[in-house]
């Protein structure tokens, strides 16, 4: 066993072994793996070996495809066999709901080059015959599902690997992970120590406890999970081919053909946590005690699903555990806090994402960033705050989730309410309905006497229309207040703060007392951030930009310190609130001394102004794109700020509005959102962000080259707006949008524009077909919905309210 590696990946199942071909394959060689017992122990041996593509998030099912697509590549390279099965896979849908969640997912499918169909009850019983149709609306079918044999296919990874130079070590206990001063680590082994230069936690059902040797926790817990095998079955060993698989959501299972008989799972409501305390080091090649108490009501409707089980015998069951973080999406990348460090675990689909997990990690590693917008599996997404007592409920939730219907606007409640604002109980009083992000309750919108504090989850019009067009109508109309809370927020000082900014941000730097937009950009050109910088002095700064993204853009921004420069993020010690609408100027007058009349006070100014008993720092501003203004205080203040707007502002018709109007609003003026319009999916031209590039500054700021030669050369498709002609359905994310009979284009998100009343999407589109007036189709839940390509802002075209 060698003593120095550049890559040290801990952990030998499917994932590991994936990790280290392809680091591998992108021409790094010195890499190894240490397992504590063989390949394979843990989850991956006794996983039930299926793969598909579906997947919520467009990138995951991409790179879920590129993970089928792998294992042929595999054989042909090692001459090992994967096992392969493809024998295409129907998810059944019994409600309209169901049926719209697939159809939906159909749409997405048809600009991602995905070859999947909606099939009637008929076609279903052709395709699937053991399937009893009764009540079955129609499914989804897609010829990329299958199985595989999971031993054959780690092995084929890890033969792979030995080819491309890495070494495997078995039977080797890593006991600890040191960190060194110059960011390398020492892995400590029983059978000696080893220098990296970076390390791989791929510990599977051990990776909590891998992570905690340095220092970190990963927010994953291993779930019990339970399948059957039949013995034979004649109506399965009769046919002429094999079977292929069936996803039964309402039955919460999966099935297959195993042999001449049938495998089928379940993803159980009385579900079990294994582990709570830790996964003993001991646990390897074993398997749980069978429990058909906790399957009981599922092999019930398994029966009237697929009646010829009532009568199979049973073979084998396989009652193992599995990991899985909150979201059920794995958790890959560099963990914030820790040099060289880096995740790939929770990859609870090991078979379907294993191959797109390596991938995306030797990417980050070897070429510094994704080829594409991971952020659905990037382990910054929960951030630092999250607890193990957080974790574990949602994880309860999400296995018992696996197969439900996933609404857009849909809040699951388990761990909630988890992290509030002193705002909280008064909101809820004033009969907030809460959604969240990053852990944090934030009002979606405000119901009134008589009204549901719940919002109907729907791929239709919720509920939730008529107040959020209440909302807006109070802010177009007089003035609405926001909390400010969910805005990550960040402190930058130091001697050489501007100069840092002006290399890692592509806008320009604000002179003290100003505000600039500006995106920041990866070495690629790429979209990582859509940033407003508010220069406080020569020396201080304050940026601002998506909650949800903390860690994400955290981790970016200390890895590129130079000089004196500190970044502190205060996003939950600096909050307050927005005002927004035609009055909001005569509002923040009234509660302060100081002058903020227009000649005072110019849009994108930011100045310190006494409001109440505080000292408030203060941006015109306002994402809503009508007259506005950002008020931010201390935390412990933001309750007496309150007050005083609150009071103030019934003269002048103050209400509160949440984020549904908010995303509304936003669309009045074409205005993108993060990780919808810009991510790192897309290029500042592409999004039209290139307008806030500062390319006359004499700064090779990050990215540059890149956005240079898109300015020169153009870019080949363009993020425009769309009036749609819906009905009870509006756009929501990813829908095909249809030119000339051909999908050529797709839809980043949209909505109902409740000021003007029309139903508007925000899409790409080829440049050179991007017009005033183009008339497209988009689809919609399976219908061809026309659209026209609008240049006109809904409100305010000329920005007279917004900068008057």
């Amino acid at each position: 066993m060698k003593t120095t590696t550049q890559v040290c990946v801990i952990g030998g199942g499917v994932v590991g072994a994936s990790v280290l071909y392809h680091l591998t394959k992108l021409g790094w060689s010195d890499v190894m793996l240490l397992e504590r017992s063989e390949l394979t122990s843990g989850s991956t041996w006794h996983a039930a070996g299926g793969f598909h593509t579906l997947n919520g998030d467009t990138n995951m099912a991409a790179l879920q495809g590129y993970t089928i697509r792998l294992y042929r590549e595999l054989e042909e390279l090692t001459g090992l066999s994967c096992g392969l099965h493809h024998v295409g896979g129907v998810t059944l849908a019994d409600t309209q709901e169901r049926f719209d969640m697939l159809k939906a997912e159909r749409a997405k499918h048809r600009f991602m080059g995905l070859e999947t169909e909606i099939l009637g009850p008929d076609e279903i019983k052709q395709v699937a015959p053991i399937t009893n149709i009764d009540g079955i609306l129609g499914a989804l079918y897609d010829p990329l599902d299958g199985h595989l044999d999971p031993s054959g296919t780690t092995h084929a990874y890890a033969k792979a690997a030995r080819m491309g130079g890495a070494e495997i070590v078995t039977h080797c206990m890593v006991t600890e992970t040191n960190p060194r001063a110059d960011g390398t680590w020492d892995v400590v082994t029983d059978k000696g120590t080893i220098h990296a230069e970076h390390v791989v936690n791929a510990g599977g059902l051990w990776a909590r406890e891998v992570g905690a040797m340095a220092g970190c926790y990963l927010p994953l817990h291993p779930m019990e999970h339970q399948y059957i095998v039949t013995d034979e079955i004649a109506e399965i060993y009769e046919r002429a081919e094999e079977h292929p698989h069936v996803m039964d959501p309402a039955g919460e299972s999966y099935l297959r053909q195993e042999g001449r008989g049938l495998c089928i799972g379940f993803y159980e409501q009385p579900c079990k946590p294994w582990a709570v305390g830790g996964t003993p080091w001991s646990f390897g090649h074993e398997l749980l005690p069978d429990d058909f108490d906790k399957i009981e009501d599922s092999i019930a409707f398994a029966y009237k699903r697929f009646p010829i089980l009532e009568t199979a015998g049973v073979k084998s069951v396989i009652h193992g555990p599995f990991t899985f973080a909150p979201d059920g999406n794995p958790l890959v990348g560099p963990v914030p806090g820790l040099r060289n460090y880096w995740s790939a675990c929770g990859v609870m689909a090991g078979f379907s994402q294993g191959g797109g997990v390596g991938l995306t990690l030797a990417q980050w590693m070897v070429e510094g960033q994704p080829d594409r917008d991971v952020f659905a599996m990037d382990v910054a997404r929960f951030g630092r705050v999250i607890t193990p007592g957080y974790t574990l409920p949602k994880v309860i939730e999400n296995y018992q989730n696996r197969f439900s219907v996933a609404y857009p606007n849909e809040e699951l409640p388990a761990a909630r309410p988890f992290r509030t604002t002193p705002m909280y109980d008064t909101f809820d009083q004033m009969g907030a309905v809460w959604g969240q992000q990053y852990g944090l309750e934030v009002p979606n919108y405000f119901a009134e006497e008589g009204e549901p504090h719940y919002e109907t989850p729907s791929f239709r019009r919720s509920n939730a229309f008529e107040a959020t067009a209440r909302e807006v109508k109070a802010v177009r109309e007089a003035v609405g207040i926001n909390e400010v809370q969910n805005f990550g927020k960040y402190r930058i000082t130091g001697t050489d703060a501007r100069a840092w900014l002006d290399r890692i941000m592509a806008g320009r730097v604000p002179q003290p007392g100003r505000l600039s937009l500006t995106p920041m950009l990866n070495h690629i050109g790429k979209l990582i951030g859509d940033f407003t910088i508010s220069c406080l002095s020569e020396t201080e700064f304050q940026l601002t930009a998506s909650y949800g993204s903390q860690d994400y853009h955290l981790r970016w921004l200390d890895s590129q310190l130079q000089g004196d420069v500190h970044v502190q993020n205060i996003s939950d010690t600096r909050t307050g609130f927005q005002i927004a609408g035609p009055r909001a100027r005569d509002l923040l007058q009234a509660v302060t001394r100081d002058d903020v009349s227009t000649e005072a006070f110019r849009f994108m100014d930011v100045k310190p102004i006494t409001i109440g008993l505080s000292t408030a720092l203060v941006q015109r501003v306002s994402y809503t794109g009508d007259l506005g203004y950002e008020i931010y205080v201390d935390a412990m203040e933001q309750r007496q700020l309150w007050h005083i707007l609150w009071t103030a502002g019934q003269a002048f018709g103050l209400k509160p509005f949440g984020m549904r109007a908010m995303m509304s609003l936003r669309l009045d003026k074409f205005f993108g959102s993060w990780l919808r319009e810009f991510s790192p999916d897309y290029t500042a031209a592409e999004t039209g962000l290139d307008r806030f590039i500062s390319f006359r500054k004499n700064t090779q700021f990050i990215g540059r080259e890149a956005a240079e030669a898109e300015r020169a050369n153009g870019s080949a498709r363009k993020l425009c707006a769309f009036e749609v002609a819906a009905t009870d359905a509006d756009v929501n994310a990813y829908e095909p949008i249809w030119l000339d009979g051909t999908v050529q284009g797709f839809c980043t998100s949209g909505g109902y524009s409740h000021h003007a009343q029309k139903s508007i999407a925000l899409g790409f589109v080829p440049t050179d077909r991007a017009t005033d007036g183009l008339e497209v189709e988009i689809e919609i839940l399976g219908e061809m919905r026309p659209a026209r390509l609008i240049t006109t802002p809904l409100f305010d075209p000329e920005g007279t309210r917004m900068r008057g």
